[in-house]
């Protein structure tokens, strides 16, 4: 089997000091390279690149979704349903708060999955994604 491509973001943050903490120390992405305007980071096998930009930083809309407000500008990873577990409980031992709270989205459909969603300190919106049937990521 072909080994998956590796997806790249960009996203805006207002210092690179406090998205190195959270990114690199809180969920444990590895730094790459970096400037005084951005810094790569290895998120779960992917690059994303925070680039010094406060004036853009955060989101600002929401769609309903399966009974919830879901931040429309949001970025993630779909874990294994036990790093998912693991990071939801490192998140609310640090006392992260969550804008939506780990649980099953809808559940006993097609496409069932475990998800929360959380805030970076930029007010950047990130949700995180298990599923019990990795079939179900692209089902209709």
């Amino acid at each position: 089997m072909a080994e998956r491509p590796r997806f790249h973001l960009a996203f805006p943050v207002r210092d690179l000091a406090e998205s190195r903490a959270f990114y690199g120390e809180l969920l444990g992405c590895p730094e790459g390279r970096s400037s005084d305007e951005w810094v790569d980071f290895d998120f779960f096998g992917h690059q994303i690149v925070a680039h010094l930009s406060p004036n853009e930083a955060g989101h600002k809309e929401h769609n309903q979704v399966d009974g919830d407000a879901v931040p429309v500008r949001h970025f993630g990873a779909i874990l294994s349903m036990t790093e998912w577990r693991k990071l939801a409980a490192r998140l609310t031992e640090r006392k992260v708060p969550f804008i939506i709270a780990p649980g099953i989205r809808f559940q006993g459909l097609t496409g069932e999955q475990a998800t929360f969603f959380f805030l970076d300190p930029s007010g950047n919106a990130l949700e995180f994604k298990a599923f019990n049937d990795e079939a179900g990521i692209f089902a209709h």
